[in-house]
């Protein structure tokens, strides 16, 4: 598996990527299986190291395929184990007004649903900073090889690791919400690498996970027979209104409410955006067009989240 990875690595590179880079020893260490991986009475087989124990995560039903054993920072070691179960996937529902849902991601609440429903921005890194600060100026004072510091190295490690846990659990509680509730998802493609360059904001926007709840909505809605509509990022969801369609390009970032100056439509920010990533991601599909026209469908949800608010 090995030097089929370097050829992948390879290939990738005479096609026009980068050139293949040797793994760093100080971050996650992984090998593949591609055979001999059997489970027996609550222990997995491995090659060379035969029976070991394992807490089983999920119960599973299949053919054995490719198996992954990694080493994490903190040096717990897991197995991750690719099934072939033989069932079909199942067929994308349609596309249907009511069934389908637009999402605003933001700082202030992390998601906002084109309904009204906010998911609080949990602020996952900043809950954990004071703590991370004692035990990174302790590391700095360490001398680096000694015992001091690989076991300080460790506390700080597991600091991060505890902060990834709580968001990846609030990401998958937030895109499962999501895949059960509704049949299209409508969402932006952020460009979050040019986000970051603001100084005052970058911290937050990398707390925020975006692009891991974006990954997790593509393969939950594939599992489930969903439809995830991805909108451009230059769309002008924000500044446009969901009822007449007037831009609003005076609209600052700190502006949480706006009133339209052509229909007189009074907005709040994140579920107006969140109503016309929905339009965006709807506008081309005829099921839709045909049924009722987004202008009224989109007047009436407007009373709808106004009303919530």
């Amino acid at each position: 598996m090995a030097m089929k990875n370097l050829d992948s690595a390879y290939i990738g590179f005479f096609k026009g990527g980068g050139f293949p880079k040797f793994k760093n020893k100080y971050s996650k260490q992984s090998f593949q299986l591609p055979q001999g991986v059997y489970l027996k009475e609550g222990k997995v087989f491995i090659p060379k190291l035969k029976l070991v124990d394992i807490d089983m995560h999920r119960e599973f039903s299949g053919t054995i395929k490719t198996s992954t054993i990694s080493k994490s920072t903190t040096n717990k070691y897991y197995i991750s184990i690719l099934v072939d179960t033989h069932e079909s996937k199942p067929e994308k529902k349609p596309i249907k007004l009511y069934t389908s849902v637009g999402v605003d991601l933001g700082i202030k609440d992390f998601a906002i649903t084109s309904d009204g429903k906010k998911f609080k921005n949990q602020d996952f890194f900043k809950s954990e900073l004071n703590r991370l600060r004692i035990e990174q100026r302790s590391l700095a004072r360490k001398q680096k090889g000694s015992n001091h510091y690989n076991n300080q190295k460790l506390k700080v490690s597991l600091i991060h690791e505890h902060i990834r846990n709580k968001r990846e659990d609030y990401l998958h509680k937030v895109s499962k919400y999501l895949v059960d509730n509704y049949d299209t998802i409508c969402i932006e493609d952020l460009g979050t690498s040019n986000m970051m360059k603001n100084g005052k904001l970058s911290r937050a926007i990398q707390d925020m996970g975006w692009s891991k709840l974006k990954s997790m909505l593509e393969y939950k809605c594939d599992w489930y027979g969903k439809k995830l509509q991805v909108i451009d990022r230059f769309e002008p969801s924000s500044k446009t209104c969901n009822s007449c369609g007037a831009k609003n390009r005076d609209l600052k970032l700190s502006d949480r409410e706006w009133v339209c100056k052509d229909c007189g439509e009074i907005h709040d920010r994140d579920i107006n955006a969140a109503i016309n990533i929905k339009n965006f991601g709807l506008r081309n599909q005829p099921s839709v067009t045909q049924r009722k026209s987004l202008d009224y469908a989109c007047a009436v949800e407007t009373q709808k989240s106004l009303a919530l608010v």
